[in-house]
């Protein structure tokens, strides 16, 4: 159903929506900030969790293996998960989700490095990071699937708009807290033990997360399947797999649009600032703290937008800003400092693309397999995209300096093609599914 179709629910938000949202949200951004925060310790961790005999080259890239490792066991923790939140509720496996993602990510600010136990320290380092990965897989689509039916049929753009804008100020409070912590201390300091500090704050706001989470409500969508008998009577996966096939494609599209804009823009952007621009750790890390501000407002902005506009003409408009965009800032982001921060705040913005992306997927499976379709999905194809996009990007800058910013200039292509086939499908991905009539039931009660 379009969405501005004169059957949509005429219901605004309440004070009880908005407490859902800030909640729901609030907990993103913890969730988020435990999985990212590793990155920007990467070559610290590299040298205290490796032999220090170890080639610097051959160090850093098993510690973004090790990264790695926790994008490409989303797509098992999130099938697993997103089965029992179709089966038994979507706020169980909503507060699980942060209180795995807080203890392992206490774990990894408590535990010995090399020096201390040998070859265990990498290994126990490889476990927490699969527990990470295992609970971001279930969070992420969880979340968008909780907060869609929560609210009315009009306002879903909107309410997963706002919980990426949650899940992107995780990663502004990952940038911010590296930048403090490299500000403050020095680098011997930072490899005494300074580097655990981002990780244990992580934990103990994961696990403050957690006991907010308890005010939150089961969705009123799942409530009344399970009151009229209509749950999943198989494997939901099965299901998916079976008949929302169609969903399952667009949904992995747009997840290599998400992922490619975040893990490029955001998360690599700061040391492609250093190694191919000539800026400081300092000023790298500060520039993307100023970008993701942007981000977190316009992720809002394109979820109000898409509500208002449609995804069809939503995708096609953002995907030109977002080429546009993002080439500009790579292509002048040498000339100034000043320069580079104004074009970071542009490329920001266009970045909020992804604010629009949750908006399709959660339309594009029916309530009783919708939590399993989106996080098949979006976990499979992160894995995918999200793992191998730095692997990538940086392998092909050895053979064009500007290798990163042709390939955003290609997932631009990517959105505006999405863009012209949901218009020519008249915004539906899947004719019965999406946040359909029991959607619209519940919101005009």
């Amino acid at each position: 159903m379009s969405p501005t179709s004169p059957g949509a629910a005429p219901r605004r938000l309440t004070s009880q929506d908005f407490r859902t949202l800030g909640l729901a949200a609030l907990g993103g951004a913890l969730e988020f900030y435990d999985f990212i925060i590793f990155v920007f310790f990467a070559a610290v961790i590299g040298k205290l969790f490796f032999p220090a005999d170890m080639p610097e080259w051959l160090r850093l890239i098993q510690t973004f293996g090790i990264f790695a490792a926790g994008y490409l066991v989303r797509p098992l923790g999130g099938i697993v998960l997103a089965h029992f939140g179709d089966m038994f509720g979507r706020k169980k496996v909503f507060a699980f989700s942060i209180l795995l993602m807080a203890l392992s990510t206490l774990g990894m600010a408590i535990m010995p490095t090399y020096a201390t136990i040998g070859v265990l320290a990498p290994i126990l380092l490889v476990v927490m990071r699969i527990l990470q990965g295992a609970a971001i897989g279930g969070e992420v689509p969880g979340a968008w699937t909780f907060v869609a039916e929560h609210v009315p049929l009009r306002r879903v753009g909107f309410a997963c708009g706002f919980l990426t804008s949650g899940l992107s100020l995780g990663i502004l409070l990952g940038s911010s807290i590296a930048t403090v912590i490299n500000t403050v201390f020095t680098p011997e300091t930072i490899e005494a033990g300074a580097w655990r500090i981002p990780f244990f704050l992580g934990g103990v706001f994961g696990l403050l997360s957690v006991w907010m989470r308890r005010w939150l409500q089961e969705t009123p969508i799942f409530n009344e399947m399970k009151e009229s008998r209509a749950l999943a009577p198989e494997l939901p996966l099965k299901s998916v797999l079976r008949d929302h096939m169609r969903g399952v494609v667009i949904s992995m599209l747009l997840t290599w649009l998400l992922s490619a804009a975040i893990v490029v823009t955001t998360l690599m952007t700061a040391t492609l600032l250093q190694k191919i621009y000539g800026y400081t750790a300092q000023q790298s890390l500060a520039a993307t703290s100023f970008g993701t501000l942007f981000l977190i407002f316009a992720t809002s902005a394109a979820g109000a937008i898409i509500d208002r506009v449609g995804s069809g003409r939503f995708f096609i408009v953002g995907g030109v800003f977002f080429g546009a965009a993002t080439f500009a800032f790579y292509s002048y982001a040498g000339t100034s400092l000043t320069v580079m921060f104004a074009l970071y705040a542009v490329m920001g913005l266009s970045v909020g693309i992804v604010g629009g992306v949750p908006y399709v997927m959660v339309r594009a499976f029916p309530a009783r397999v919708r939590f399993s379709g989106l996080s098949f999905s979006y976990n499979v194809a992160y894995a995918i995209f999200g793992g191998l996009t730095p692997i990538a990007v940086t392998s092909m800058l050895a053979v064009n300096p500007m290798s990163h910013a042709y390939y955003l200039l290609f997932i631009a292509g990517l959105a505006i093609a999405i863009g012209i086939y949901l218009s020519l499908r008249g915004e539906t991905v899947e004719a019965a599914a999406g946040i359909e009539e029991l959607t619209e039931r519940m919101a005009r009660s």
